[in-house]
């Protein structure tokens, strides 16, 4: 079995190929663009092919920025595209090619990978772990009220998160630009979020509100009218009213464009997609089990090539050291750090000394953005903590400015 790397001339081969594993067909073609396909780079697909010449599997990556904590953005792999047809599963096809992908990733000097996972047992084998996760809240039109703030700033100042701002609604056509402005504003402070690049706007190749399926856009703008969030959803049935995805800078905002999206009449329901762990929308209804949470599932998966570059990378917010003990199967590597961490930096050197904390690069993939508790990783049996505290201490050290979370689709 040979892989390689794809030509433009090879763009048809791939995308049957990767269709053709999912047992599925390649949508029509829209003139401007709007398939997902078209923000493929060729140069970092990758086709498997039998002895004869024959494509058998397809593996691809996109060139994002990651934001870590801390507000670092470093240079990651998102990983997409890939496939096997069912003739030749089982016979080491897709071993093989994250294997070349991982090698090709390292050449090129990142120290990180991500992926979605279209199935959750697979990734784990290959050193990703599950980072960052989202839900769906549900919440009935007549039970969409927001309470009134109860904190209030001192000196009789205006309500905690209170906005001088305004709501406008455009269809998605009208306010391309904006809304790239804003996700890139919103990107580069958020943990867990991935760039998207201009091609991808230009090209309208993914998700709404990137995708040119109609919507509308509630765009929010600051009281000195500069577009500071939005909100794109389309209302289907049975009358439910649903949001793709709401980008804020900062919770008033999301507060703001929530109450627009809530107060749409006609509607039975507003579903908001991609909602972060801990988010305080539910806390924010008047009546607090109104809001229904399904789909919970994780999203963002994060895997380590480089340990004590991805660790240096990340802001910290505690001081501290551990010894992390790492093991790395599917690459058959071992190492074990030291991590001293002062005044927001990190230090990750080798060492002999005894470890505090023995793990699989897959689990420190899931607790690098500070999105899984070690702790919960040794509960559930898969983090070995050698002494007393060193679990506690892990989670303290971990913990980012707010929970990671991930919204862009690839």
């Amino acid at each position: 079995m040979e892989i390689r790397s794809t030509t433009d001339e090879d763009l048809d081969v791939f995308v049957d190929t990767v269709h053709a594993a999912f047992g599925r067909f390649p949508e029509t073609p829209i003139e401007g663009g709007g398939l997902w396909w078209s923000a493929l780079e060729t140069d970092r697909c990758l086709l498997a092919l039998t002895a004869d010449g024959r494509p058998v599997g397809t593996a691809a990556a996109h060139s994002f920025e990651l934001t870590l904590p801390g507000e670092t953005l470093v240079p990651a792999s998102g990983v997409t595209a890939v496939g096997v047809l069912p003739s030749h599963r089982r016979q080491g096809v897709l071993s093989a090619m994250m294997r070349h992908q991982l090698a090709e990733v390292r050449a090129r000097g990142e120290f990180l990978s991500v992926l979605l996972a279209s199935e959750a047992p697979i990734y784990g084998r290959f050193g990703y772990g599950p980072a960052t996760y989202t839900a769906r809240l549900t919440v009935p039109r007549h039970q969409a009220a927001l309470a009134v703030p109860r904190a209030r700033e001192v000196a009789d100042g205006p309500a905690t998160g209170s906005d001088n701002g305004s709501v406008e609604v455009l269809r998605r056509a009208e306010c391309g630009e904006i809304l790239e402005e804003v996700y890139d504003r919103y990107r580069r402070a958020q943990p867990g979020a991935l760039s998207r690049p201009h091609r991808w706007w230009a090209l309208r190749a993914g998700q709404p509100p990137i995708s040119p399926a109609p919507r509308y856009v509630a765009v929010h703008r600051d009281s000195d009218g500069v577009p500071d969030g939005y909100a794109s959803y389309s209302i289907g049935e049975p009358n439910a009213l649903t949001v793709d995805e709401t980008i804020a800078t900062d919770d008033a905002v999301f507060t703001a464009l929530a109450r627009f999206v809530l107060g749409h009449d006609l509607v039975s329901q507003i579903v908001f997609q991609h909602v972060p762990p801990e988010h305080p929308l539910r806390w924010q209804l008047a009546d607090r089990r109104a809001g229904e949470v399904s789909g919970d599932m994780d999203w963002l998966w994060v895997r380590l090539l480089d340990v004590p570059r991805a660790l240096t990378a990340r802001g910290w917010f505690m001081d501290g050291e551990l010894v992390l003990d790492v093991e790395d199967p599917f690459l058959g590597e071992h190492g074990r750090y030291l991590l001293t961490v002062q005044d927001g930096k990190a230090d990750c050197v080798p060492t002999d000394r005894e470890p505090d904390l023995s793990l699989d690069v897959r689990d420190l993939g899931s607790v690098y953005l500070g999105g899984t508790a070690p702790s919960t990783l040794v509960r559930a049996g898969h983090i070995l903590a050698h002494r007393p505290g060193a679990a506690t201490l892990a989670d303290a050290l971990f913990r980012a400015e707010r929970s990671p979370h991930c919204l862009h689709w690839f």
